[in-house]
C-alpha cells in the first residue's frame, strides 16, 4: 500500500459519549474498495442500523464513485453490510433496543492486510449542557499546555 487510509468521524466524541467500541469488516465492491484506498470517502454523517434478519448496516456513510469506474460504479450513499460476531450483534442488538443507544462510525481504515475496517460505537448522544462543558474542558487543557510551554522555555533562559 503506497499510503495509510485513515478516515475519521471527528464529530463523534463532540456529538456523542461512547460507551463501547467494536471493529467491524465491511462489504465492498471493486469500486467502492478503490476509492477507500484513495480516501473517496466520508463517515460524518453515518449511523448504523439494524434489519428485520438481524444484520448490521451503515447508512449515509458516502464513499465517493471510482473515478476511473464505468458503468458499473456503486452508489455513494448506499448500505453497506457489517461483518461482526454473532454474539456481538446480539447483544449490540439488545443495547439499542433497549436503551435508546445508537451506533455511530468512528473511523474507516485499512489494515495491515489491505482488508477495509470500520470502528464502530455505542453511543448515547450529547445533551447541550454536556456539549459546552467538552469544550470548556478542551479551552482549560489548551490553556495548561500554553503556560507549561511557557514555563519550560523561561527555566531554559535563565539556565543559560
Amino acid at each position: 500500500m503506497a499510503k495509510d487510509v485513515n478516515i475519521q468521524n471527528k464529530r463523534a466524541r463532540f456529538e456523542y459519549e461512547i460507551i463501547d467500541e467494536y471493529t467491524a469488516g465491511i462489504v465492498l465492491t471493486g469500486t467502492e474498495i478503490k476509492s477507500i484506498r484513495n480516501s473517496k470517502a466520508s463517515i460524518v454523517e453515518g449511523f448504523c442500523e439494524f434489519s428485520e434478519k438481524g444484520e448490521l448496516f451503515t447508512v449515509n456513510v458516502n464513499i465517493d464513485e471510482y473515478a476511473f469506474g464505468t458503468r458499473f460504479n456503486h452508489k455513494p450513499k448506499a448500505q453497506r453490510k457489517l461483518l461482526l460476531n454473532k454474539k456481538e450483534l446480539n447483544k449490540l442488538h439488545k443495547q439499542v433496543k433497549n436503551g435508546g443507544l445508537t451506533i455511530i462510525p468512528l473511523r474507516l481504515f485499512i489494515n495491515e492486510n489491505g482488508i477495509a475496517k470500520i470502528r464502530i460505537a455505542l453511543a448515547r448522544g450529547k445533551k447541550l449542557y454536556d456539549k459546552r462543558e467538552t469544550i470548556k474542558d478542551r479551552q482549560n487543557k489548551r490553556d495548561l499546555d500554553r503556560v507549561k510551554k511557557n514555563f519550560k522555555t523561561n527555566n531554559q533562559i535563565k539556565k543559560t
